[in-house]
């Protein structure tokens, strides 16, 4: 029978003494190490967003407040563009049908006017129907379209007073923005992205998202 001699005993407080010490200083190392991940996460990042009023294409209000508690892909554009903004809708709904595979229907896709002459509801509500089941689209008169586009920085050269007969040519930024629940901005997609790009980078900030606050 071993008996425990007071130098066993004291090399036993000794050694548990200093677990005691290192779990401490481990646990603040992982917190400040959870602090510093959050704050490069939410510094940073450009000011984009805001918020909006707008009307759905199935005539709902819909505001900023619409894209809370939701992860968002928001593209702006028109529905007379000949290819540009098909191909940017069609790439932002093929990248939201992969996600959807991985987490489920958490990515809302939205598409807004800036052609507000031209984009009643009816075209809008026909206009969407050619891309992914959950896209919303959004139009607004001129004034809304522009502070809408002003908070989000994005750029667009429709003439103020068109009316819908009328012939011009619209100019606007070529980007999809990614939102986070909160409405955040996280990062823009441009014409060089790819499908997968798209796919990759929200994944990853989904499950950064989830490690961070639990859910996604």
């Amino acid at each position: 029978m071993q008996v425990f001699t007071p130098k066993a005993a004291g090399l036993f407080i000794l050694a548990g003494t200093g677990l005691y010490f290192y779990f401490r200083w481990e646990k603040r190392r992982l917190q400040e190490q959870k602090q510093h991940e959050m704050e490069s996460r939410s510094t940073g990042r450009a000011h984009v967003g805001g918020p909006f009023e707008m009307t759905s294409h199935d005539g709902r209000r819909f505001t900023e407040k619409d894209l809370l508690g939701k992860w968002s892909l928001v593209y702006f554009g028109f529905t007379n563009c000949p290819d540009i903004c098909p191909e940017e809708l069609d790439k932002m709904s093929a990248a939201v049908t992969e996600l959807d595979k991985a987490f489920g229907p958490i990515v809302q896709p939205i598409f807004i006017s800036v052609d507000p002459a031209r984009d009643t509801l009816p075209q809008m509500a026909r206009y969407v129907g050619d891309f992914h089941p959950r896209l919303i689209g959004l139009v607004g008169d001129y004034l809304t379209t522009k502070a809408t586009c002003k908070a989000y920085r994005v750029y667009f050269s429709t003439p103020p007073n068109t009316k819908p007969g009328d012939d011009y040519l619209v100019d606007h930024s070529i980007f999809f923005y990614f939102m986070d629940p909160d409405g955040r901005f996280v990062d823009a997609f441009g014409k060089s992205s790819t499908e997968m790009d798209v796919v990759e980078r929200v994944k990853r900030e989904i499950e950064e998202w989830k490690a961070e606050k639990g859910r996604v």
